[in-house]
């Protein structure tokens, strides 16, 4: 490849990486589902049809969930166009990209192989595998029956013990079971104590089955409800005004929890102000880690704009992840300073509302004398539009040519119609966020976006990334 081919490939690489960590196919403030994920399918199709080693290498990176199933499908669709070296690489970033997935996306990501009819022999080592590395076989028997019963049959596997093929294939044709989760799946069709010994979702429909009051019901499950479960059911709860478990905020995750935040009405942020921000600020630290503090002065410019209410299908995560950040960026700095769009300089209390005068919170923060600005923002930068570009133009430019401050855009929404995030400038990088705690890895990242670096450097960051994928699936890592 020439060194305009290679430099060509290194930038349709960052677009689709842009892509491949915001979009997930769904309605985006400014954009439809469905213009989403036709331009999201044509990114795929592309880099598959052009870049094939660099398209596996993306499963390395952050992506998220929707974009590493896409990439594993495509891939294991396409197995006769590869190499044996190709399909031996790809086949360890799949297993170990998999290993990471969250089970029920898995067993989608399965159905859709099936549909698609790809049922070749690594196809089926791959599933094979996957569900023999699986910690207990019956909880996904149980919780993921369909899926778990799909998968089987596709991939022609033999079952581990009499029981729990008899459970996967003729549940109720058998006086008892052996296995406690097994057992507990047959006497709650009868008896409604033994629902509360299942599965939140498996459980749900039985409570509802027996007639269980609501409130009874999830007071009693509460203590086999995952965090994510309990966290969906707060919001839920919020929209309809009804009945919730009492969330656990000391196991969300960051952005989540922020999520978690922005759903609470102002006046209990209020009520609840230590405890809510004692939260976040704790589970900033946790993914700060060993970074903590180490970034010196840092200036973030965070968009809290009407634009940062999402959609629908999407409910506030824009500003989720702004408030998120401002918390991480806390931890990792010396010396912080966060400005948010519409003036307001209580991070708590903060709601999508007004334009987005972006370029003026830029010359506030520049004004700060930062070793790094971080500005989180969806790029619409409207009050006036245009001034963000000139102002980090004319910065970059005349101001600080030698770079003494790094500039990084972090853009959490996909605009499908330029197949990328929305740029601020072209005088500093920009990269596509989904969550929070992706903000170290993805300023690392953008070092390739404004062109300080080759390609070769960019082949060699994702080789390295995905040796630590390897790490970590070695480790025994994975996701129940």
């Amino acid at each position: 490849m020439s060194e305009r081919g290679a430099a060509v490939a290194a930038e349709d690489v960052l677009l689709f990486v842009n892509a491949a960590i915001t979009a997930t196919g769904q309605r985006e403030f400014r954009s439809g589902a469905g213009e989403q994920r036709l331009s999201l399918d044509f990114l795929h199709a592309y880099m598959l049809g052009n870049y094939r080693d660099l398209y596996a290498g993306v499963l390395a990176l952050d992506v998220n969930d929707h974009n590493a199933a896409l990439i594993i499908q495509r891939l294991l669709e396409t197995a006769a166009e590869a190499t044996a070296e190709q399909r031996r690489t790809e086949g360890r970033l799949i297993a170990s990209r998999l290993a990471l997935l969250p089970p029920q996306r898995v067993y989608g990501l399965f159905g859709a192989l099936r549909q698609s009819g790809v049922n070749n022999r690594r196809t089926r080592a791959i599933i094979r595998d996957w569900i023999a590395s699986r910690p207990d076989p019956a909880f996904d028997a149980v919780k993921y029956r369909g899926g778990f019963k799909r998968a089987l049959r596709h991939a022609h596997l033999a079952l581990m013990g009499e029981e729990l093929g008899a459970f996967v294939f003729r549940p109720l044709s058998r006086g008892r079971y052996g296995t406690p989760l097994l057992e507990a799946w047959r006497r709650a069709h009868f008896a409604q104590d033994a629902l509360y010994e299942l599965p939140y979702t498996v459980a749900e429909g039985f409570a509802a089955k027996h007639g269980v009051p609501r409130e009874v019901f999830l007071e009693r499950i509460a203590p086999r409800m995952t965090r994510l479960e309990t966290l969906r059911l707060q919001e839920s709860a919020r929209r309809h005004e009804a009945g919730a478990v009492p969330a656990a905020l000391d196991r969300m995750p960051l952005t989540r929890l922020a999520s978690y935040v922005l759903s609470l009405p102002v006046e209990e942020r209020l009520r609840r102000r230590r405890e809510l921000t004692g939260a976040l600020d704790a589970a900033a630290v946790r993914v700060a880690g060993a970074h903590r503090g180490s970034w010196g002065r840092v200036a973030a410019v965070l968009d809290d704009s009407f634009s940062a209410s999402g959609s629908g299908t999407k409910r506030r995560r824009p500003l989720a992840v702004a408030l998120a950040c401002h918390h991480l960026l806390a931890a990792l700095a010396g010396e912080y300073t966060g400005l948010w769009t519409s003036g307001r300089t209580d991070a708590l209390l903060v709601r999508p509302y007004g334009a987005t005068p972006l370029g003026r919170r830029i010359l506030d923060a520049l004004e700060t004398g930062p070793s790094r600005l971080v500005i989180v923002s969806d790029g619409w930068d409207n009050a006036p539009p245009g001034l963000a570009d000139e102002v980090l133009r004319v910065w970059r430019a005349r101001i600080d040519p030698g770079r003494r401050t790094e500039v990084v855009h972090l853009n959490p929404v996909y605009d499908a119609e330029d197949f990328d995030v929305r740029r601020l400038s072209p005088a500093v990088a920009t990269a596509g966020i989904r969550d929070a705690e992706d903000l170290p890895a993805l300023v690392e990242l953008a070092q390739f976006a404004e062109g300080r670096t080759g390609p070769a450097e960019l082949a060699a960051y994702l080789d390295a990334r995905a040796r630590r994928l390897f790490d970590r699936t070695d480790r025994g890592e994975h996701t129940r």
